[in-house]
């Protein structure tokens, strides 16, 4: 089996530092207050396009969002202090040994993504590292899948996606791979379930089960 794994809220816990940055934003650009709930729902969507899945009613600059976002999460990510969930570190490496391939699609940008990864030691450990910059269309759209898919020779029957937010489970099964919701993460229950996956996990280990 190979596995193609989203970042946040799926194998880092970033929703601290996430939410605090797109509440600044709101505040930062005069923009209706939102709830908790409400902003965990765009975790997982690029942030060029954050801005409108926000607020779908309103005429919001994606490219004002984007660029206020990204100012307040490089002041906030200096105090902040993300791990890994519980088990990632080392089911990740019991995959890797048993000979499975491993791959990130994320809504992160690359840069983003290989200052985590460095910092974990383990950006050796994927075969393939798919962030927002690497395609043309993001989440919920297959072609972060299908990128991998092809760079690698894969078959999507035998490639599992997982992820803690709707737009991972809806991308995987466009694709037509498996796929595997994990129900720590930033999306809720319900709307993973309506995306409807072959598989829902509480724990990360537990992906050494399926």
């Amino acid at each position: 089996m190979n596995y193609i794994f989203d970042f946040d809220g799926t194998l880092m816990d970033t929703s601290g530092v996430i939410l605090a940055t797109i509440k600044a934003t709101i505040k930062e650009m005069g923009l209706p207050e939102k709830t908790d709930d409400e902003c965990r729902s765009i975790i997982g969507i690029r942030t060029d396009e954050a801005g409108r899945y926000l607020y779908p009613d309103s005429d919001i600059s994606n490219e004002e969002f984007a660029r206020v976002f990204r100012s307040n999460y490089d002041r906030l990510k200096k105090n902040s202090h993300e791990e890994t969930f519980p088990g990632v570190m080392e089911t990740l490496s019991r995959l890797r040994e048993s000979g499975c391939g491993l791959v990130i699609a994320s809504s992160r940008r690359l840069s983003s993504l290989y200052d985590y990864l460095d910092g974990l030691g383990i950006r050796n450990w994927f075969e393939s590292i798919v962030g927002a910059d690497s395609v043309t269309k993001g989440k919920p759209d297959p072609e972060p899948v299908l990128t991998v898919l092809k760079e690698l020779n894969w078959k999507a029957d035998d490639t599992l996606v997982v992820g803690d937010a709707d737009v991972d489970i809806m991308m995987g099964n466009a694709a037509g791979c498996k796929t595997c919701a994990v129900t720590y993460g930033n999306g809720s229950i319900s709307s993973l379930k309506a995306a409807k996956p072959e598989y829902m996990i509480d724990n990360f280990d537990n992906l050494l089960e399926i």
